[in-house]
C-alpha cells in the first residue's frame, strides 16, 4: 500500500470516535517494531520523524526509502503516514515534502500569533499542491522532544479564540493547542485542560493532536477523544521501554557484543508497547 496523508485517517477517526497513534521513528528497529504492530493489529499509523532523528538516521529521503522497503518487506497493508514532527521552518517543511514525506507539523508556536498563521498558511499552501497534510500547534508544549527544549515556566495553554483564528485563516488538516501535556515522562500527574479542548474543538471542527501521549491515563486518553482528539503522539515511553530491555539483556549477558542480539528483543519489547497503545487509542482493526 502507498504512503497516505493523515487527512483521511484522522477525519475517520474523529468521527468514529478513536485516535491514531503517532510513533517516532529513532532508528531501524523503531520502524521495523511500529510497522510490525500496525499491521498486526491491522491499525492505521503515523511514524513522526523529528528533524534530529531525520539527521541521525541520514536524511529526510532515506528515512522515507527505509520505509517504503520495510513496507514491501512486511507486505504492509494498512494506511501508513511519515509526518514531520516538529518542523522548525518553511524550508525543513518543503525538504521533508520533497523527500516524499505525507504530512508535515509547522511548529510557529513560539512565535507571535500573526507570525504563526502567515508562517502556517505558507506551509499549507505549499503542502496541499502535493496532497501532504498540514499539522499547526499553538501554545507551548512542556519539556524536551529533539532539539525543542520548553521550559515548565514557559508552558502556556493555548487561547481557544486564538485557535479558532489559526485554523480558519490557514486551513491547516489537524491541530495540536497546548493544554497540559509535556514532552518526556512527567513530574506527578497530568492536568489536561479538558474544558478548553472542548471549547478549541467546538471552534475549529479539525481533528485535535495531544503531543506528550506518553504517561497520560487512559481515562483522560479516553476523555481526549470524546472531545475530538483523533492523533496522539507516543515516543518516550517506547524509548524507556526498549532500553530497559537493553538494560536487561546486558546485565544478564555481559559479553554480548552482536547488536542483533539485544537490539532484537528491543525491537520487540517497542512492538508490544505500540500494539498497547494502538488497543488503548481504539485504532486496533480500524484500518
Amino acid at each position: 500500500m502507498p504512503l497516505v496523508s493523515m487527512t483521511d485517517m484522522l477525519n475517520k477517526a474523529k468521527e468514529e470516535k478513536y485516535a491514531v497513534g503517532q510513533f517516532n521513528l529513532n532508528n531501524l528497529e523503531f520502524t521495523q517494531a511500529i510497522l510490525q504492530a500496525a499491521e498486526e493489529e491491522k491499525s492505521p499509523v503515523i511514524l513522526g520523524v523529528s528533524e534530529g532523528a531525520a539527521r541521525y538516521m541520514g536524511g529526510f529521503k532515506f528515512v522515507v526509502e527505509m520505509v517504503k522497503a520495510l513496507m514491501e518487506e512486511y507486505k504492509v497493508t494498512v494506511p501508513v503516514a511519515i509526518h514531520l514532527d516538529h518542523g522548525s521552518s518553511f524550508e525543513m517543511c518543503a525538504k521533508a515534502i520533497q523527500a516524499g514525506f505525507t504530512s508535515v507539523m509547522i511548529d510557529g508556536s513560539h512565535h507571535p500569533l500573526e507570525q504563526n498563521i502567515a508562517l502556517t498558511k505558507k506551509v499549507v499552501e505549499l503542502a496541499h499542491i502535493h496532497g501532504v497534510s498540514v499539522e499547526a500547534e499553538l501554545g507551548r508544549i512542556g519539556g524536551q522532544e529533539d532539539d525543542l527544549v520548553v521550559e515548565d515556566a514557559e508552558a502556556a495553554y493555548a487561547i481557544p479564540s486564538e485557535c479558532d483564528q489559526l485554523v480558519r485563516e490557514t486551513g491547516v488538516d489537524c491541530f495540536a493547542p497546548a493544554l497540559g501535556s509535556v514532552h518526556g515522562p512527567y513530574k506527578g500527574e497530568p492536568k489536561l485542560g479538558f474544558d478548553r479542548m472542548e471549547e478549541v474543538m467546538n471552534l475549529t471542527g479539525v481533528p485535535l493532536v495531544l503531543h506528550g501521549g506518553t504517561g497520560i491515563p487512559t481515562k483522560d486518553i479516553q476523555r481526549a477523544i470524546s472531545l475530538g482528539t483523533a492523533k496522539i503522539n507516543v515516543n518516550t515511553e517506547n524509548q524507556i521501554a526498549s532500553a530497559k530491555t537493553v538494560r536487561e539483556v546486558l546485565a544478564e549477558k555481559p559479553d554480548l557484543y552482536d547488536p542483533r542480539k539485544y537490539l532484537g528483543p528491543a525491537r520487540e519489547t517497542i512492538k508490544e508497547t505500540v500494539k498497547g497503545k494502538m488497543r488503548e487509542f481504539g485504532s486496533s482493526g480500524k484500518a
